[in-house]
C-alpha cells in the first residue's frame, strides 16, 4: 500500500540534482557516448566538429528505441539508416543534432530517474507543449529547447 509518506519520498527523490562532472567522467551515455562529451561546451563542440561515429547512432537507437526520431533528425529514410551506422563520422551538423538530442534524452532520464518513465513521458502528449508529444519536437533545435525548458520546470517543481 502506498502511503502519503511514500508519495512525498518519491517527490523528493524526483528533484535530485543533475549528475556532477565526476559522475559523468568515465560514464557512457546511452551505452555509447563518452560522458565527457557533455561536460563542457568545448567538448560538445569539438565532438560535433570532429563528427561522431555512425555506430554511436546505432547504439543510441538500440538503447532508447527512438528509431523514427533519429530518422527524422538525420533526414534519412528508415531504409538508409544502415548507411548512417556504417559511416566513420557524420558531418558536423548531423553530429551536433544527434548529440543535442542525446543530451535532451539524458536530461529526461535524469528528471524522471528512469529510462522507462522518461520514455513514457516523451511519448505522451504534454499540455505545457501545447498537447504535443515531446519526442515529436526533437527534429528541430527550437523544439528540443522547448522540451528542455519544460523538463527544467518539472525538475524544479514548476508545473504552471
Amino acid at each position: 500500500m502506498i502511503t502519503q509518506e511514500n508519495k512525498e519520498d518519491d517527490r523528493i527523490k524526483a528533484f535530485k540534482p543533475r549528475q556532477s562532472h565526476s559522475e559523468m567522467q568515465g560514464k557512457l551515455v546511452f551505452d555509447s557516448i563518452p560522458g565527457e562529451v557533455f561536460l563542457s561546451k568545448r567538448a560538445f563542440i569539438d565532438a560535433s566538429r570532429k563528427g561522431i561515429p555512425g555506430q554511436w547512432v546505432k547504439s543510441i537507437i538500440n538503447a532508447t528505441g527512438f528509431r523514427e526520431m533519429f530518422v527524422s533528425i538525420l533526414n534519412v529514410s528508415s531504409a538508409n539508416l544502415n548507411r548512417v551506422y556504417r559511416k566513420k563520422s557524420l558531418d558536423k551538423e548531423a553530429s551536433e543534432e544527434v548529440l543535442d538530442a542525446v543530451r535532451l534524452l539524458n536530461q529526461a532520464t535524469e528528471v524522471w530517474e528512469s529510462r522507462e518513465l522518461a520514455s513514457e513521458w516523451l511519448r505522451s502528449p504534454v499540455p505545457a507543449l501545447g498537447g504535443e508529444k515531446p519526442i515529436n519536437l526533437f527534429d528541430t533545435f527550437e523544439g528540443r529547447r522547448w522540451v528542455s525548458q519544460v523538463l527544467n520546470k518539472i525538475e524544479h517543481g514548476d508545473f504552471s
